[in-house]
């Protein structure tokens, strides 16, 4: 018969086998589907801004700075109010506001009705929404899997991000020409809505938190999560390394595809099958993280992992036209995403393991939205230096300051705790 325990977690769920229990897989399932949604509605913002409302250049910046940075601001006041809460509900919500605007943009589109200020306005909101549901999401987790499972379970969430990314783009890029430029976005509504039924699906009773602060929120309760970030000598510095590898890849991003689409006049097919054929290094990489783990250790795989995803994009300035620059571009990108894949698991984990239970919301929050600001501002200053010195030298600095972030990473490990007790029956 099973039962709930103090922490949340379905006693029958982490009985028996190597199965991460019902609850996960629900989380998994809700997980997959959104996420499959988001890929196949990848870059579908600045398409419908350009094919339907001829937004110009300065308009699609707006548009792009708006869902990181505005989006980012609004969630500041979310992660404490999602930390004394019940964390799926939350969720469900959230799941819930991303279909309804989301769903607004084909409606208001059928009766001829949208506009670009209705577009910024649902960018910021999915974007806070993306924030809130990701912090929450976190918090489920640990109170779903043991800690010995954290593991598998982010390597899971990993291979399926990165089979979403390979394959959505593609797909959405198809569906768009077969059914216009708004369907796509019509579908990652229908995709989170799917989303909600599965979290709601996930079943037990889910206890309260306690709360030990005062019942009201108060302004300095705003940064709880950055101050338990900063101080803590472990997470600190894999803060600083995360925030600053992301942000600079995701800055050079617009880099490449002028670079690649522009001066070296790639096809648009060539440029997507470039970036898509590597994603399999992220399934590949996710699929070895816990055997390395369990070869080598945690810290050993974070620090060498989180050393080899830098060592790979300074090829990027080196690329050339033809079939040797495509080349050139997929073993770049194959090695980045392979190292990531085995990388991001490990990191995840770690970052869980050492959150305790009542400031996971926050601390991811404050992550989250650290990592948005920090991508946004990295990708104007990128944006103006390649004016100033040209795309490939702005690629080439980006690669170069990447190449000093592993010292950044944390010398070492955390302090060992007390080996976890398996329940009887665990194989």
């Amino acid at each position: 018969m099973s039962g709930v325990t103090e922490s949340g977690v379905v006693e029958s769920d982490v009985v028996g086998g190597g199965s991460l229990g019902r609850g996960f897989r629900w989380l998994w399932a809700a997980y997959a589907v959104s996420t499959f949604g988001t890929w196949l509605a990848f870059d579908a913002f600045p398409l419908i801004a350009v094919v339907v409302l001829d937004a110009g250049p300065g308009q699609l910046a707006a548009l792009a700075a708006a869902g990181l940075a505005v989006g980012a601001v609004v969630a500041v006041p979310l992660g404490p109010w999602v930390e004394f809460r019940r964390k799926r509900p939350v969720m469900v919500a959230m799941d819930l506001v991303r279909c309804g605007v989301l769903l607004s943009v084909p409606l208001a589109y059928a009766f001829g009705w949208l506009g670009f200020a209705q577009l910024l306005v649902v960018s910021v909101v999915v974007a806070a929404a993306d924030i809130t549901f990701r912090a929450a999401s976190a918090a489920c987790l640990k109170a779903l899997v043991r800690s010995p499972d954290l593991l598998a379970a982010n390597g899971r969430f990993e291979a399926t991000t990165w089979t979403a990314t390979m394959l959505g783009p593609p797909v959405g890029g198809a569906a768009i020409g077969l059914f216009g430029p708004v369907v796509t976005m019509a579908v990652d509504a229908v995709s989170h809505l799917l989303s909600a039924l599965g979290i709601r699906a996930i079943g037990g009773a889910e206890p309260p938190p306690r709360r030990t602060q005062a019942a009201r929120m108060r302004v300095g309760d705003l940064l709880d999560g950055w101050r338990y970030v900063l101080a803590s000598p472990v997470l600190r510095p894999l803060f600083l390394n995360t925030v600053l590898v992301n942000a600079l890849i995701m800055a050079t991003a617009p880099l490449l595809a002028v670079l690649m689409l522009g001066e070296l006049g790639f096809a648009p097919w060539q440029y997507g099958l470039a970036f898509a054929v590597p994603c399999v290094g992220g399934l590949v990489g996710s699929w070895l993280a816990r055997p390395l783990v369990a070869r080598f250790g945690e810290h050993r795989v974070l620090i060498v992992s989180g050393v080899l995803r830098v060592c790979w994009p300074v090829g990027l300035a080196f690329v050339g036209p033809g079939a040797g620059g495509l080349v050139l571009v997929m073993v770049v990108e194959f090695g980045l995403i392979t190292s990531v894949g085995v990388y991001n698991p490990v990191f995840a984990t770690r970052r869980l393991e050492l959150t305790p239970a009542d400031r996971v919301a926050r601390t991811l929050s404050a992550w989250t939205i650290s990592g948005k600001l920090t991508t946004a501002a990295l990708t104007a200053v990128w944006g103006l230096l390649a004016g100033l010195t040209g795309t490939r030298t702005a690629v080439a600095l980006a690669g170069l300051l990447m190449l000093a972030t592993p010292l950044l990473l944390p010398r070492r490990g955390p302090a060992p705790g007390p080996v976890p007790v398996r329940p009887a029956g665990d194989g």
